[in-house]
């Protein structure tokens, strides 16, 4: 089978937990962790993203191969793994960094991304919160921010706040995991 090579470009909190959501997503070829949507100048750091005033949020750049795994179907993991309706926060992570955002590659991405904003919001409560974009620069982060999960496992913050992402995703989307 050829693949289909596709980029996504999302943020939904921590990038630590987007990232290692997709990890497991049949399809996902690699996530890099990285940053968007802010107006410093040059290369921004994490600590500047931290502060909360560069205007960058957190994101990952999903490459996946969509021959096998929608953009769609990534949407919709993506807006089910995290929670869209809280604005500028997710868990204990507050700041405009931890904002939910779908940076949209091209006119076919944004028509998808809004049709599942759409279709989805009825399933919440609260009014949906994600921003939804064209991709601005997206600038990856330093290397101790990749595949931050899979290298420490055992750290708290990976125990209480990503295991519990990880286990709705086995929950909610069993059929598209590796």
């Amino acid at each position: 089978m050829i693949k289909n090579i596709q980029i996504a470009t999302l943020g939904g909190g921590c990038f630590w937990c987007t990232e290692a959501v997709f990890q497991k997503v049949k399809g996902v070829e690699k996530v890099v962790s990285g940053y968007a949507g802010g107006n410093a100048p040059g290369r921004p750091t994490y600590r500047e993203i931290c502060s909360g005033l560069s205007g960058f949020a957190e994101v990952i750049r999903i490459t996946f191969d969509e021959s096998t795994i929608s953009y769609q179907d990534i949407l919709v993991i993506f807006m089910t793994t995290h929670n869209p309706t809280t604005l500028n926060k997710q868990g204990a992570d507050r700041g405009t960094q931890y904002r939910s955002v779908i940076y949209y590659h091209d006119e076919t991405q944004q028509k998808i991304a809004e049709e599942v904003l759409t279709q989805i919001e009825p399933y919440y409560t609260d009014k949906i919160t994600t921003e939804l974009s064209a991709l601005p620069t997206f600038y990856e982060a330093e290397q101790e921010h990749q595949n931050y999960y899979r290298e420490n496992t055992q750290q708290g913050y990976c125990s209480y706040v990503i295991e519990p992402k990880l286990a709705k995703l086995r929950k909610l989307h069993a059929d598209k995991l590796k």
